[in-house]
């Protein structure tokens, strides 16, 4: 039997790409195993799949003096010598990694005992994991068509993210019931990403009453985020996370506001969701999610907010602005054609451990 380790982490965003190749790799007889950290989401995540999950120790490597470099620098170094440990027990004739600082040593150890490594990118500029990770990768699977300028020539491939099959098999009137909407208003659907989005809640509930004379609200607002206040406001419901309910409220929704992540963008390019963007501002990341939107901006796809704009009022109208474009977003979206990168990346993995 074939056996492969998945890794990324750090966020949702690294980890569902991978949960969505698992029913995959099984039917192509793979034994699969995961690595992340010992307290990570990916280990909440992965868990609840049933696959064989092991951690080791991640530090952030930043591009800028941080005290925190240097400590970091020795559970980097662990997480090497656990992570040689692991490929040498399981003998994987496959890494795929998704990315995140937790997926470096890994990568490292592979390639010193010259297991096929591929890495996949979601964002239109790699990441810095993922830049630490390309020398010593077999091939690369990238997202935007944007990307491929800036990767290695000769082993790279436009994918796509992969997007989990069970998130096409949502149900409106199920979502409806989690939510205890019962009336006909168009519902908008919040994401704020799996660690929320402390902006984006303030500002929704500021806009609340007026967005509500229009709109049901089902609010994701990330842990430690619902707020008691606005509890028992009618035709509002807020949850910090959901996971297997999220098919269903995504579908049940006619209008999304979200970040900018790369594999949220394309799950609503998948589902062929009219969807209003606040990417993260340069104030907190690197700008990927900036240049995420902006593409699909472009594309007719989406709408942008940006967050240094963001208050109530911009909140409202552009939410309107959106819900009254979604049909043209939708045929923007049709006209692409298939985006689940689902196939594509199997069949590399397939190509590569067959080697």
């Amino acid at each position: 039997m074939k056996r492969i380790i998945l890794t990324g982490g750090g966020t949702a965003g690294h980890v569902t790409p991978n949960i969505a190749l698992i029913p995959g790799l099984k039917k192509l007889g793979f034994e699969i195993h995961y690595v992340g950290r010992k307290l990570g989401i990916e280990k909440d995540l992965i868990e609840q799949t049933g696959i064989t999950y092991h951690f080791i120790s991640a530090g952030k490597l930043r591009r800028y003096f941080d005290i925190k470099n240097v400590t970091d620098i020795f559970l980097i170094g662990k997480g090497f010598i656990k992570s040689l440990y692991l490929v040498r027990k399981i003998r994987p004739d496959l890494i795929f990694s998704k990315g995140g600082f937790v997926s470096c040593p890994l990568v490292w150890a592979a390639w010193v005992n010259r297991v096929p490594i591929i890495i996949h990118e979601s964002d239109i500029t790699p990441g810095f994991a993922n830049r630490l990770s390309t020398p010593f990768s077999d091939h690369i699977c990238f997202s935007f068509p944007e990307t491929e300028e800036k990767l290695p020539t000769g082993k790279a491939t436009y994918t796509g993210i992969p997007v989990r099959e069970t998130l096409l098999s949502g149900d409106r009137s199920e979502g409806k019931k989690i939510c205890s909407f019962t009336d006909t208003k168009p519902i908008l659907l919040v994401v704020g990403g799996s660690q929320g989005s402390k902006t984006i809640n303030s500002t929704i509930r500021a806009a609340l009453d007026d967005i509500l004379d229009t709109f049901n609200v089902c609010h994701l607002c990330g842990h430690g985020e619902v707020n008691a206040n606005f509890e028992a406001r009618p035709g509002y419901r807020q949850f910090e996370y959901v996971d297997r309910e999220i098919q269903h409220l995504l579908i049940m929704a006619d209008v999304v506001v979200s970040r900018a992540g790369a594999t949220t963008l394309f799950e609503l390019l998948e589902l062929k969701k009219a969807n209003l963007l606040i990417p993260l501002s340069l104030k907190a990341s690197r700008g990927d999610q900036i240049l995420n939107a902006k593409s699909f901006e472009k594309q007719g796809f989406s709408q942008v907010l940006m967050e240094e704009d963001l208050n109530a009022g911009s909140l409202i109208e552009s939410i309107s602005r959106t819900y009254s474009n979604r049909d043209a977003m939708v045929e923007a979206m049709n006209s692409r054609g298939p985006v689940n990168g689902l196939n594509k990346v199997l069949e590399i993995i397939g190509v590569y451990a067959a080697l």
